[in-house]
C-alpha cells in the first residue's frame, strides 16, 4: 500500500465551503417553510418582515454557535456536552427574546403576556437550534472518524512501506564479505586485471540494485538482468561449477514482481547447492504465463533441504530426512515481501524430492510492468552489455538465456 492523502467525502472536500453551503440551504429552507405557512394561513405581508428577522437572527446565532462548538468538540466529553446544553440553552434564550420582542413591537402577538410570548417561542427556537447542533456535530464527528481512518491508513503504509524497505535491503553479508575477500587475494596475487574485472561488476551490480524504490516493481527482464550481473560475479569465484538456465517467456518478460525478489532464491541455490558440491551444480529460472497469473520457479541441482532447518509455517512439499543446513531466512524474506505485496492472492511452494534438488514455486497475479523505462546502465558497463544479451521467448517455445559473462 502508497502514502494515502486525506480525501474526505466530495462535499466535504472543502470544510468552510461546505459549512456555507448547509448554513445557506439549512436557513434558507426553514425560512421558506415559515414563509409558504404565513402565505397558506392568509398572515398580512409584515409578517414576512418579522420571518426575515427572525431568520437573520437565527443565522447570526448559529455563526457564534458554531465558533463555540468548534471550541468545545476537542474538549473531554462531559466538557463538551455539559457546556453544549449551556451555551444552547442560553442561545436559545437570546433568539426566543428577539422574536418575542420583534413581535411585541408589530403588535402582531396574540398572547396576553412578554412572558408567557417568550416561553412558547422559547420551545420553538429550541428545537430548531437543537436541530442545528445536532447536526454540526454529527457532521464534525463523521470527519473527525473519516480522518482518524485515513491517518491509519497512511500509518500503515508507511509501516508497510518501511517493512519492504527491510526485506528488499536485508541482502546476504556473506555474499559482499566473500566477493571483497576474492577480490583482496586477487590483488595480493597480482591478478590485476581479473580483481578489476571483479570489482566492476560488484559496483555494477550495487548500482543497480539501488535505481528501484525499496517498494516498486521491476519487470521480469529488468529483475533477470539484475540476477545477471549478480551471477556474473559468482562466476568469476566458481567458474564451471556454476551453470546456469534461464526461460523467459515473452510475456513474463513484461510482467512485473517486486524488485530484487529473486536475488535471495538464486543466493541460496549458490550456498546450499553449488558452495557444498564439488561439482557444483545448475541454477534454473523458469518464468510463464499461466492464465492470469504469473509462475516463476528457482531451482538448483544440489543436494537438497533440511526439513528441521526451515520455518514450520512455509507451505512445503520436501523429503523427510536431513540433507543439509539452511536457516530458512531467506526464504520466510520472500515469503513476508510476497503477503506484504499480494496478501493471500500469491502462492509460494518449496519442493526438495528424495533425489535431491531443491525448487521454489511463486505464483503471483499477472501484472504488466509500467512503460516507464529505468534508468539505462552506462555504455560499455556490465550491465549495459548483459541488457543488451538478454532475450525471451514466445510462451510456446521458450529458449535459453545465457547468463554467462
Amino acid at each position: 500500500m502508497a502514502v494515502l492523502p486525506f480525501r474526505p467525502t466530495p462535499f466535504f472536500a472543502n470544510k468552510n465551503q461546505a459549512f456555507w453551503n448547509l448554513q445557506l440551504l439549512g436557513w434558507g429552507g426553514a425560512t421558506m417553510l415559515r414563509v409558504m405557512s404565513a402565505v397558506a394561513n392568509d398572515q398580512p405581508a409584515e409578517r414576512l418582515v418579522i420571518i426575515l428577522i427572525a431568520t437573520i437572527t437565527g443565522f447570526s446565532l448559529s455563526l457564534i454557535l458554531s465558533v463555540v462548538y468548534n471550541y468545545l468538540i476537542a474538549q473531554k466529553p462531559i466538557v463538551t456536552w455539559s457546556s453544549t446544553a449551556v451555551v444552547l440553552g442560553f442561545a436559545t434564550g437570546i433568539y426566543a427574546f428577539i422574536d418575542s420582542w420583534v413581535l411585541e413591537v408589530a403588535g402582531t402577538s396574540s398572547s396576553g403576556s412578554f412572558v408567557s410570548l417568550f416561553v412558547g417561542i422559547y420551545f420553538f427556537d429550541l428545537t430548531l437550534l437543537g436541530a442545528w447542533s445536532a447536526l454540526y456535530y454529527a457532521i464534525n464527528f463523521f470527519l473527525q472518524v473519516e480522518e482518524q481512518s485515513d491517518r491509519l491508513e497512511r500509518l500503515e503504509a508507511q509501516a508497510t512501506s518501511a517493512q519492504l524497505a527491510m526485506l528488499r535491503y536485508q541482502l546476504n553479508p556473506h555474499f559482499l564479505f566473500n566477493t571483497l575477500n576474492s577480490i583482496s587475494t586477487l590483488v595480493l596475487l597480482k591478478q590485476t586485471e581479473p580483481a578489476n574485472a571483479m570489482l566492476t561488476r560488484l559496483s555494477s551490480f550495487l548500482r543497480h540494485t539501488l535505481v528501484t524504490q525499496p517498494g516498486g516493481k521491476v519487470s521480469v527482464a529488468q529483475e533477470a538482468e539484475t540476477l545477471q550481473l549478480y551471477l556474473s560475479i559468482e562466476k568469476m569465484r566458481f567458474e564451471d561449477r556454476l551453470r546456469t538456465d534461464f526461460r523467459i517467456e515473452d510475456r513474463a518478460a513484461k510482467a512485473q514482481i517486486p524488485s530484487m525478489l529473486l536475488q535471495p532464491l538464486i543466493e541460496n541455490a549458490i550456498k546450499y547447492g553449488v558452495s557444498p558440491q564439488e561439482e557444483g551444480a545448475e541454477i534454473s529460472l523458469l518464468a510463464q504465463i499461466v492464465g492470469p497469473r504469473l509462475r516463476i520457479t528457482v531451482s538448483d541441482t544440489g543436494p537438497g533441504v533440511d526439513v528441521g532447518g526451515l520455518a514450520e509455517d512455509l507451505p512445503a512439499v520436501m523429503a523427510t530426512h536431513k540433507r543439509r543446513d539452511s536457516t530458512g531466512v531467506g526464504l520466510a524474506n520472500i515469503r513476508d515481501r510476497l503477503a506484504q505485496a499480494y496478501g493471500d492472492d500469491h502462492r509460494f511452494e518449496i519442493r526438495s524430492p528424495e533425489t535431491g534438488g531443491f525448487t521454489v514455486l511463486i505464483e503471483i497475479p499477472h501484472e504488466l510492468a509500467d512503460d516507464e523505462e529505468p534508468p539505462a546502465a552506462p555504455k560499455g558497463t556490465l550491465a549495459a552489455k548483459q541488457a543488451s544479451a538478454l532475450t525471451v521467448n514466445p510462451p510456446s517455445a521458450p529458449q535459453k538465456v545465457s547468463t554467462k559473462p
